[in-house]
């Protein structure tokens, strides 16, 4: 047990120092699965194998390209729109701190107050920017790994057939893993898109600044699970609070929480839960813990990694498939 854990120690220290790497290299490994059916579909309909990958490699790219600009877009516009409400923000703290001190609650706003001039908001705003450009670099090398990945999952089956005499319970664990990632990709994407149609068609009645931008990080964030949209929320909810006051505001936060309440929190974790095989507590800490391993990308793939791990360490194993009943969905039948 001792040797075990210092070993899962150092694998998880190499993770944390690898994350430029791991992070999109998994992203890459998601995508492949998740067309693999589109590919394969083509195969039966007799398309050569060479014009399968390109049609499914052009799609994929054509996703990722108007995603990448739509949010570079959107963040240019928040740029030039952040000084904007500079003077509201000022204003807003005064407000507050007055009606803290009328009920007997003492505070000082110099400090705050100072840190909200034009500039500084204007740097954040700047600093956001880079940090998606920074991205471009990242994209590329999703984007070759794509096409070197598409290319070797043409035969990949082939391969786990050559292997399945060999090690059955290793393919058996690596084709689950496939059909559970797919499945959870495919749910997800469909919760997210009616959360973030929804959410968008919210914000264009509430007015709420750069609608489009705050729908297309709905659908981002839907994919971490629990606590994704609440990280989608705060963005509107405070542009609301500083183009429209508080009314505004609690408006918003009332959309959101209608919207994704019921289906992420109430609808989504039935469906999501039958699918990847585990249960909320799992979910949520797979979630803190490859955030903590790969920073925000790994919050976005953290039930992915997680069904990976599991295939390779659980499933794998018929030894250890015993843990599985320990972090699944639901308790075993009786029959």
């Amino acid at each position: 047990m001792v040797l075990g854990a210092a070993g899962a120690a150092v694998a998880v220290a190499a993770m944390r120092d690898l994350s430029w790497l791991l992070g999109p290299v998994f992203l890459s490994l998601m995508l492949v699965i998740a067309v693999a059916p589109a590919q394969a579909m083509l195969r039966r309909l007799r398309v050569p194998a060479w014009l399968a990958t390109l049609v499914s490699l052009f799609l994929v790219y054509a996703i990722l390209v108007a995603l990448a600009a739509l949010i570079y877009y959107s963040v240019s516009q928040l740029v030039t729109l952040l000084p904007k409400y500079q003077q509201t923000a000022t204003d807003l703290i005064k407000q507050i701190t007055a009606q803290l001190t009328s009920y007997g609650i003492n505070t000082d706003i110099t400090g705050l107050t100072s840190q909200l001039d034009v500039n500084k908001v204007t740097d954040l705003a700047t600093s956001l920017l880079s940090s998606v450009t920074s991205l471009t670099s990242s994209m590329f090398l999703v984007l070759a790994l794509l096409l070197f990945m598409s290319l070797d999952a043409a035969g990949f089956g082939d391969r786990l057939a050559s292997i399945k005499a060999v090690r059955p319970s290793v393919v058996g664990a690596l084709t689950a893993f496939a059909d559970g990632t797919r499945r959870y990709l495919v749910v997800s994407s469909l919760f997210g898109l009616v959360c973030s149609v929804l959410d968008l068609v919210a914000l264009e009645l509430l007015q709420v600044p750069l609608p489009l931008l705050w729908a297309v990080l709905a659908f981002i964030t839907n994919y971490i699970p629990n606590i994704g949209f609440v990280v989608g929320l705060l963005p509107p909810a405070l542009l609301a609070l500083l183009d429209g006051g508080p009314r505004a505001m609690v408006l918003t936060i009332v959309a959101y929480l209608v919207i994704n309440i019921v289906i992420q929190t109430i609808i989504a974790p039935k469906f999501v839960g039958d699918v990847v095989g585990l249960s909320v507590t799992m979910t949520f800490l797979a979630t803190a813990f490859w955030a903590w391993v790969l920073g925000p990308l790994g919050a976005l793939l953290a039930i992915p990694m997680t069904l990976l791990g599991k295939a390779l360490l659980v499933d794998a194993d018929p030894s250890t498939r015993w843990v599985d009943t320990l972090i699944g969905a639901s308790p075993p039948s009786d029959g």
